[in-house]
């Protein structure tokens, strides 16, 4: 539903109760009960047959992790603060591991703004089973991490963090990336590294650099120029050159994921930024009215409630429209659908749990007509360009390594 008031809710509540009366239900054991109820849907999970294409078949789970955040009332600095000066004095983060196979939500934790992602970092590892898949960005690069990650015999795609030390695999020498990366005009290069030193030292993995195009890469240089310029010195000539490149570090083998496939295969990361969108387009879940910690903790732990079971909605009619068609449901289109017969939806459930139920159930295969993603010859879906191994932006005939 778009973001009631207390009125509004007074009104669909249909009881004797006033807005006070409501507002002041808003407590501590009230937030701490819906954090109940959200972690219990968390742990009852989708028992299906998982999105399946070529490309993902040998990983148990792939899981997307990132983060969100927005301000919120100035006067929750203290439970929420933000970074003061120029920005806002309180913000909220949102902590996110996304199944993509089966379209779980792992877990969503609200944290200050200014906890930096790598501090979640650490939590990776035990969410992991073996043969999972998980791609992260920069944000929460971390040896320790990766090493956890190999062994629980799990694996790992991410963007290389620069100034990282790297050691060549089997010679153990010290690889020289700007080099490394000048030697020829090539689209690819791929080599076996160890990185960092001493106990946190990582076993062999692949360093995967794949050339950007010249548009980017102008781009990339003239960021980097302006930053450099903002601190009173002057770009280095390691630093532009690799503006030319994306490096990537995984342990998945070659059998697996061949060099032309990662940045096809890492693109799938974007997916949990879709997700983000339909938490605040759609769930308003940056939105608030208020500055009461425990109405905006209801709010949050209610919205997410509701994101946990639109997306095993979608999970069920993506997997079988997938299988059957060789078609893929919006997950956009699915939340704009649902927010359109969300008041009917609630005005069920206010009746009974079985009458809402039914409800539901007698709107999805009308709704879910409207739902499908509609296929342009110019451009494959995301599943389409995995199940094929194509990555468009890399033609295998130009490989070179």
């Amino acid at each position: 539903m778009k973001h009631p008031s207390l009125g509004g809710m007074v009104g669909a509540l249909k009881a004797r109760m006033s807005r006070e009366a409501l507002h002041q239900r808003f407590t501590a054991s009230a937030a701490q009960f819906l954090k109940r109820c959200l972690h219990t849907i968390l742990h009852q999970k989708f028992q299906g047959a998982g999105i399946r294409t070529m490309l993902l078949r040998p990983f148990g789970r792939v899981l997307l992790v990132d983060s969100s955040s927005w301000d919120v009332s100035p006067k929750l600095q203290k439970v929420w603060p933000g970074a003061g000066g120029n920005a806002s004095p309180a913000n909220c983060k949102i902590q996110v591991a996304y199944d993509y196979k089966q379209g779980e939500l792992i877990f969503l934790e609200p944290t200050a703004g200014t906890v930096p992602d790598n501090r979640y970092t650490d939590r990776l590892p035990a969410l992991l089973n073996p043969q999972d898949l998980v791609l992260m960005d920069q944000g929460y690069f971390k040896l320790r991490t990766l090493n956890a990650i190999m062994a629980r015999d799990a694996y790992f795609l991410t963007r290389f963090m620069v100034g990282t030390t790297v050691e060549v695999a089997q010679t153990g020498a010290h690889l020289e990336l700007d080099r490394f990366l000048a030697q020829g005009p090539v689209l690819t290069r791929e080599i076996q590294v160890r990185l960092g030193q001493g106990p946190q030292q990582t076993p062999p993995c692949r360093l995967v650099c794949l050339r950007v195009s010249p548009q980017i890469a102008r781009q990339r240089r003239r960021r980097v120029k302006a930053h450099a310029q903002q601190q009173g010195r002057t770009a280095q000539t390691s630093t532009l050159t690799w503006c030319d490149w994306t490096l990537f570090i995984t342990n998945v083998p070659e059998a697996w994921l061949p060099l032309n496939m990662v940045r096809a295969l890492y693109s799938l990361r974007w997916q949990i930024e879709l997700v983000f969108k339909q938490f605040k387009s759609i769930l308003q879940m940056h939105h608030s009215t208020t500055s009461n910690e425990h109405r905006v903790r209801c709010e949050l732990y209610g919205k997410w409630i509701a994101a946990v079971l639109v997306h095993r909605i979608h999970t069920w009619a993506n997997q079988a429209r997938w299988l059957t068609a060789g078609q893929e449901i919006s997950l956009e289109k699915l939340y704009k659908r649902l927010q359109e017969r969300a008041f009917q939806l609630a005005q069920q459930l206010l009746i009974s749990f079985s009458q809402g139920r039914a409800h539901l159930i007698r709107e999805l295969e009308p709704l879910l007509r409207h739902c499908t993603k509609q296929s342009q010859r110019s451009r494959m879906t995301t599943l389409a360009m995995l199940e094929a191994r194509v990555d468009p932006k890399l033609s295998p005939s130009k490989n070179s390594s």
